[in-house]
């Protein structure tokens, strides 16, 4: 039987996440939660999440842009030099690491999974440069299983609203799965995003005009505006 505190705060959660869906600002949707709307092709997703990481969201799409149009498929990439991935990807972060990423993981689909990309998180984390994050998103976006994509926005909020008391991105995803019923897990990674980007900023959150404010803990909150 779950415990009347936990329906409590299953409840308060609950109203949180329809609070920040109305703050200003808040809706648009992350680079990668777009290329997996125009077409949810795991792949797609995969191969974006990878150009993302430690890159802007604009960089990450017009990066993913140019380089499915040289290539869409595993069999298409690993076929690319790494200078052409490069070329594409440019000026994503780390470009050229995740150029020699992008074709070994394209030869490892093909060549052990028949150029399917795995829809479990585990298999996911067997490729180099494959973090849990991508393959949350992977699983999520990709192939629209229940998994909660927890990165540095999704922990920051979530502790900093008070909705759990977490210290690592682990221990995020964990306490958020127990906490969140299962139709929000796939929208919280881009709910979180989009507000962390716009309301609730790592310095001087924008607490005046945030609609989660009455809800919220303000956890670790100095300043704000």
């Amino acid at each position: 039987m779950v415990s009347l505190k936990k329906r409590n705060a299953a409840r308060r959660a609950e109203r949180v996440i329809k609070s920040m869906a109305k703050a200003p600002g808040v809706g648009a949707l992350p680079s990668v939660s777009k290329i997996a709307r125009g077409k949810s092709d795991p792949f797609r997703v995969l191969v974006s999440t990878v150009i993302s990481l430690r890159t802007k969201d604009d960089v990450t799409m017009e990066a993913s842009r140019r380089l499915f149009a040289l290539a869409s498929t595993p069999d298409e990439m690993r076929g690319l030099p790494v200078r052409a991935i490069e070329k594409a990807i440019y000026p994503a972060g780390f470009y050229k690491t995740k150029a020699r990423t992008l074709k070994e993981i394209s030869g490892l689909l093909v060549d052990r999974y028949g150029g399917v990309v795995p829809d479990s998180v585990d298999e996911l984390l067997k490729f180099k440069g494959v973090g849990r994050k991508t393959a949350t998103l992977v699983v999520s976006l990709g192939y629209g299983k229940h998994a909660i994509c927890v990165d540095t926005h999704v922990h920051r909020v979530s502790n900093r609203i008070g909705l759990i008391a977490t210290k690592t991105p682990g221990e995020t995803e964990v306490a958020l799965m127990d906490l969140l019923a299962k139709k929000y897990w796939i929208g919280t990674n881009e709910l979180l995003v989009s507000f962390g980007q716009r309301v609730c900023v790592p310095i001087s959150p924008h607490c005046s005009e945030c609609p989660v404010a009455p809800l919220c803990a303000r956890v670790g909150v100095t300043r704000s505006r």
